[in-house]
């Protein structure tokens, strides 16, 4: 029974966590130039009063903010108004007052969303021939291919690259972003009764890309895993 559980977690269960993963980390990139335009982004300026009451809506200037772009609305009932989708992008900040400090909340660099379209780019050929060395025994003599140490080999170094490449490129964003917000907030709290009344946090994107990473770790492991048998074999 054990040596059933090992193989279906190995065959079917790591080729799923990898694709859940892979969307994962894609909606969050994407988001929210691109998809997802009201749902999910790295980084928000929300109307904010501390008069309001817990729970209480607050109308006002929004803005949500992406690798890719941002999308933005004057008020609550206002539809969004989103950038197009660019590795640097412009940010549309005409909802916002003038007194409003705005250019604190710049895109990342243009590298750092370059570096995670590689990424991205490496997960998917990982996913491929992560899957194509699962149901290898379903493939015929095309599987024979997948048998290899090489392929099996450069699968592995391929989810590795992935994974390093991609987790660090968004810890650097997180960073970048965690101190935009910062600086808005104290920016606007320099301001006092007459600045305008907004708080930026980061999003909902980032726990996206956490669980993503965290589902990604497991098929890369196995990866490993298998090269460390073939290892012995040899």
């Amino acid at each position: 029974m054990l040596l059933n559980v090992s193989k279906g977690t190995t065959v079917y269960l790591t080729p799923v966590l990898m694709l859940t993963s892979l969307f994962l980390i894609l909606f969050a990139y994407l988001a929210p130039a691109v998809m997802l335009h009201s749902h999910v982004s790295l980084l928000t300026v929300t109307p904010y009063s501390a008069l309001a009451q817990p729970g209480q809506a607050v109308d006002g200037p929004s803005m949500l903010e992406g690798m890719l772009g941002s999308c933005s609305k004057p008020n609550n009932v206002a539809g969004l108004t989103c950038t197009s989708s660019s590795f640097t992008p412009v940010l549309n900040t005409s909802v916002f007052t003038s007194n409003t400090p705005t250019a604190i909340l710049a895109a990342p660099p243009a590298v750092a969303a370059a570096f995670l379209a590689i990424s991205l780019a490496l997960s998917i050929i990982f996913f491929f021939m992560l899957t194509a060395i699962s149901f290898r025994h379903l493939m015929g003599k095309r599987g024979n291919l997948c048998e290899k140490p090489m392929f099996q080999e450069v699968s592995a170094w391929i989810g590795i690259s992935s994974f390093v490449l991609g987790l660090g490129s968004f810890l650097v964003v997180r960073m970048y972003f965690g101190k935009a917000a910062a600086d808005f907030n104290l920016s606007i709290q320099g301001q006092g009764t007459s600045g305008p009344q907004l708080i930026a946090s980061t999003s909902n994107g980032f726990t996206m890309v956490w669980i993503g990473y965290a589902f990604f770790a497991i098929p890369v492991v196995v990866s490993l895993a298998k090269l460390h048998v073939l290892a012995t074999k040899k």
